[in-house]
């Protein structure tokens, strides 16, 4: 006998609180059709929570430019392990360098659906179309690392990264704490820049933050300067070129590490001495770098944090959960000169 069957055939029970003119028997019937909606019932709930489940495993599109270099691989390991970490399902690709590819990858995200697109543009312009598709769809993006330039704000929820503009000026204030004494007596100071990828906001950013320092000092003259798409391999064909026919210079500033270790390379195959002969200022702050600058190749490293993940994917959780984003935030990040003691600093992890 079932429990409701027991419940209304229990003598002395319901019989005594029996509603007059109800017969037991349609109630029997009542509670019998009770009975068999509680499956009913637990099969919705438990679907309901499944369905909840579901909402909650959130799913991020992200697209990397590349893999160019120590830098990009770090700043793509520390979103995949942020998400593992987080629960995130992250639906990644590589765009191999080209524009055209982050735009397929940022439209295939579209048709999956995904919660949150996340994205290191190539260059800045040139996104309106696909960012408008995402708009449409509901899917809220967040750009990382670069920033774009686009009519229409609303394209983009926010931006996480660095701040090249400020990494451009932490190279020209060491300049002028270097060249101190040579500014005071008027001569000149040549500078040689080995710049990013064209078009890039890091590259634009460091040209301008630098530019912006030594601007009111007539003393410091850019004589070169050249775009080594942020490849070491470049950074090593453009110093040859420079040092085989060149003009001469006192310093190299280099938009990232990787152009910097082929420049090294090209200095030390021609007998030149570089952090001493000539001062030596790199953006990034990657391993090798810091190595170079312990052994007094290098004078100044500006640190370029990859370590985006965590904030990256927070925010990205923000987003799915229909809160607001900073519309600019930028990554804690500090600068290594000649001098500094850095025995105590950690392995960088890239």
């Amino acid at each position: 006998m079932g429990l409701f069957e027991s419940i209304v055939n229990t003598p002395g029970i319901v019989d005594a609180d029996w509603p007059l003119g109800q017969s037991k028997t349609m109630y029997k019937r009542l509670w019998t059709k009770a009975a068999a909606l509680v499956p009913v019932l637990a099969a919705a709930l438990v679907l309901g929570c499944r369905q909840e489940a579901v909402k909650e495993s959130l799913i991020v599109g992200f697209s990397q430019i590349g893999a160019e270099s120590a830098w990009r691989t770090c700043n793509t390991r520390s979103i995949q392990e942020a998400a593992a970490g987080a629960g995130v399902q992250l639906l990644f690709t590589n765009a191999e360098q080209k524009q055209e590819n982050q735009i397929k990858a940022i439209r295939s995200f579209i048709a999956y659906q995904v919660d949150v697109i996340a994205f290191v543009p190539i260059v800045e312009d040139g996104w309106e179309n696909v960012l408008e598709e995402a708009k449409n769809a509901g899917i809220p993006v967040l750009v990382t690392d670069r920033k774009i330039r686009v009519r229409d704000e609303s394209l983009y929820a926010g931006y996480f990264g660095t701040d090249s503009v400020q990494e451009g000026r932490e190279a020209g204030y060491f300049l002028l704490d270097k060249f101190q004494d040579r500014l005071e007596s008027g001569k000149a100071i040549r500078i040689a820049e080995l710049a990013g990828t064209v078009g890039s906001s890091p590259a634009q950013g460091r040209a301008e933050g630098f530019r912006e320092i030594i601007a009111p000092y007539s003393q410091f003259e850019i004589v070169y300067s050249e775009s080594g798409d942020f490849l070491r391999s470049k950074g090593y064909e453009l110093m040859r070129l420079l040092l085989a026919k060149g003009p001469s210079f006192d310093v190299v500033y280099s938009h990232n590490d990787g152009m910097t270790l082929g420049a090294l390379e090209a200095m030390k195959e021609r007998g030149l001495d570089p952090g001493r002969e000539v001062v030596i200022i790199t953006i990034d702050a990657e391993q090798a770098a810091i190595d170079a600058l312990k052994k007094g190749e290098v004078n100044c490293v500006i640190e370029c944090n990859p370590q985006q993940g965590p904030d990256i994917i927070r925010l990205a959780k923000d987003l799915a959960a229909g809160r607001a984003v900073p519309r600019s935030a930028h990554a804690e990040e500090v600068v290594f000169s000649e001098g500094d003691d850095l025995s105590a600093l950690p392995p960088r992890g890239y």
